[in-house]
Protein backbone atom coordinates (compact mmCIF):
# COMPACT_ATOMS: atom_id res chain seq x y z
CA UNK A 1 0.00 0.00 0.00
CA UNK A 2 1.81 3.09 -1.25
CA UNK A 3 5.15 1.26 -1.33
CA UNK A 4 8.49 2.73 -2.24
CA UNK A 5 11.77 0.87 -2.64
CA UNK A 6 13.61 4.22 -2.49
CA UNK A 7 12.41 7.76 -1.78
CA UNK A 8 15.42 9.41 -3.43
CA UNK A 9 15.52 10.37 -7.08
CA UNK A 10 18.18 8.58 -9.12
CA UNK A 11 17.73 10.36 -12.44
CA UNK A 12 17.13 9.49 -15.13
CA UNK A 13 16.14 5.89 -14.39
CA UNK A 14 14.28 6.27 -11.12
CA UNK A 15 12.30 9.13 -9.65
CA UNK A 16 11.48 8.27 -6.04
CA UNK A 17 10.00 11.66 -5.27
CA UNK A 18 12.75 13.57 -3.46
CA UNK A 19 16.16 15.09 -3.92
CA UNK A 20 18.67 14.42 -1.14
CA UNK A 21 18.68 18.06 -0.02
CA UNK A 22 14.87 17.98 0.37
CA UNK A 23 15.07 15.00 2.70
CA UNK A 24 17.99 16.49 4.60
CA UNK A 25 15.84 19.61 5.02
CA UNK A 26 13.02 17.53 6.50
CA UNK A 27 15.44 15.95 8.96
CA UNK A 28 16.83 19.38 9.87
CA UNK A 29 13.28 20.57 10.55
CA UNK A 30 12.81 17.55 12.84
CA UNK A 31 15.89 18.63 14.81
CA UNK A 32 14.92 22.29 14.99
CA UNK A 33 11.19 22.00 15.63
CA UNK A 34 9.88 18.45 16.01
CA UNK A 35 6.27 19.49 16.68
CA UNK A 36 6.34 21.80 13.65
CA UNK A 37 7.73 18.95 11.55
CA UNK A 38 4.93 16.65 12.70
CA UNK A 39 2.28 19.25 11.99
CA UNK A 40 3.78 19.94 8.55
CA UNK A 41 4.20 16.32 7.49
CA UNK A 42 0.93 14.86 8.82
CA UNK A 43 -1.36 16.65 6.31
CA UNK A 44 1.01 15.76 3.45
CA UNK A 45 0.92 12.08 4.38
CA UNK A 46 -2.84 12.20 5.02
CA UNK A 47 -3.59 13.75 1.64
CA UNK A 48 -5.63 16.57 3.14
CA UNK A 49 -8.00 14.36 5.14
CA UNK A 50 -8.46 16.31 8.38
CA UNK A 51 -9.28 13.44 10.74
CA UNK A 52 -6.44 11.28 9.42
CA UNK A 53 -4.07 14.24 9.54
CA UNK A 54 -4.92 14.77 13.20
CA UNK A 55 -4.38 11.08 13.98
CA UNK A 56 -1.01 11.10 12.24
CA UNK A 57 0.09 14.33 13.89
CA UNK A 58 -0.87 12.94 17.30
CA UNK A 59 1.01 9.73 16.53
CA UNK A 60 4.11 11.60 15.36
CA UNK A 61 4.03 13.89 18.38
CA UNK A 62 3.72 10.98 20.81
CA UNK A 63 6.87 9.37 19.41
CA UNK A 64 10.21 10.13 21.04
CA UNK A 65 11.90 12.58 18.59
CA UNK A 66 15.24 10.74 18.63
CA UNK A 67 13.49 7.47 17.71
CA UNK A 68 11.43 9.19 15.01
CA UNK A 69 14.59 10.71 13.52
CA UNK A 70 16.33 7.32 13.26
CA UNK A 71 13.19 5.85 11.68
CA UNK A 72 12.85 8.78 9.25
CA UNK A 73 16.53 8.69 8.22
CA UNK A 74 16.41 4.92 7.73
CA UNK A 75 13.18 5.09 5.75
CA UNK A 76 14.01 8.10 3.60
CA UNK A 77 17.54 7.02 2.67
CA UNK A 78 17.02 3.26 2.25
CA UNK A 79 17.36 1.86 -1.25
CA UNK A 80 15.84 -1.58 -1.73
CA UNK A 81 15.58 -1.56 -5.52
CA UNK A 82 18.21 -4.31 -5.80
CA UNK A 83 15.99 -6.55 -3.65
CA UNK A 84 13.03 -6.47 -6.04
CA UNK A 85 14.23 -9.29 -8.34
CA UNK A 86 14.50 -11.55 -5.27
CA UNK A 87 10.74 -11.39 -4.65
CA UNK A 88 9.34 -14.70 -5.83
CA UNK A 89 5.67 -14.40 -4.85
CA UNK A 90 2.92 -12.62 -6.75
CA UNK A 91 1.98 -9.34 -5.12
CA UNK A 92 -0.54 -6.55 -5.32
CA UNK A 93 0.83 -3.01 -5.51
CA UNK A 94 -1.70 -0.44 -4.35
CA UNK A 95 -0.48 2.93 -5.63
CA UNK A 96 -2.14 6.18 -4.60
CA UNK A 97 -3.05 8.48 -7.50
CA UNK A 98 -1.79 11.63 -5.70
CA UNK A 99 0.98 10.64 -3.32
CA UNK A 100 3.66 13.21 -2.52
CA UNK A 101 5.86 10.59 -0.86
CA UNK A 102 5.60 7.91 -3.56
CA UNK A 103 4.55 9.36 -6.94
CA UNK A 104 2.83 7.31 -9.66
CA UNK A 105 6.15 6.48 -11.29
CA UNK A 106 7.19 4.54 -8.19
CA UNK A 107 4.24 2.17 -8.55
CA UNK A 108 5.05 1.67 -12.22
CA UNK A 109 8.70 1.00 -11.38
CA UNK A 110 7.72 -1.60 -8.80
CA UNK A 111 5.34 -3.25 -11.24
CA UNK A 112 8.08 -3.46 -13.88
CA UNK A 113 10.59 -4.93 -11.43
CA UNK A 114 8.40 -7.31 -9.43
CA UNK A 115 7.68 -10.43 -11.46
CA UNK A 116 4.07 -11.51 -11.17
CA UNK A 117 2.92 -8.22 -9.69
CA UNK A 118 -0.41 -6.52 -10.20
CA UNK A 119 -0.55 -2.72 -10.08
CA UNK A 120 -3.75 -1.03 -9.05
CA UNK A 121 -3.95 2.74 -8.78
CA UNK A 122 -6.35 3.88 -6.09
CA UNK A 123 -8.14 7.18 -6.60
CA UNK A 124 -6.87 8.64 -3.33
CA UNK A 125 -4.56 11.44 -2.22
CA UNK A 126 -1.87 11.02 0.39
CA UNK A 127 0.28 8.13 1.47
CA UNK A 128 -1.98 6.20 3.83
CA UNK A 129 -5.09 4.96 2.04
CA UNK A 130 -5.43 2.23 4.65
CA UNK A 131 -6.34 5.06 7.06
CA UNK A 132 -7.98 7.61 4.77
CA UNK A 133 -9.90 5.30 2.43
CA UNK A 134 -9.92 1.81 3.95
CA UNK A 135 -12.96 0.76 1.90
CA UNK A 136 -10.98 1.19 -1.34
CA UNK A 137 -8.05 -0.74 0.05
CA UNK A 138 -10.28 -3.58 1.26
CA UNK A 139 -12.13 -3.75 -2.08
CA UNK A 140 -8.85 -3.83 -4.02
CA UNK A 141 -7.44 -6.58 -1.81
CA UNK A 142 -10.61 -8.64 -2.02
CA UNK A 143 -10.66 -8.27 -5.78
CA UNK A 144 -7.04 -9.37 -6.04
CA UNK A 145 -7.54 -12.34 -3.73
CA UNK A 146 -10.58 -13.44 -5.73
CA UNK A 147 -8.54 -13.72 -8.95
CA UNK A 148 -7.83 -17.26 -10.14
CA UNK A 149 -4.22 -18.33 -9.61
CA UNK A 150 -2.24 -20.62 -11.92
Amino acid sequence: IGPSPCFLNHAPDYMGGFERQDLEGLLDLMDQNYMGWAQYLAPVVAGGKGEVSTQLSDSFCSTEPSVARVFARTTFFADNRADLPKVSRPCLILQHRQDTLAPLGVGSYLHQHLAGSTLQVLDVAGHCAHMSDPEQVIAAMRGYLALPRP
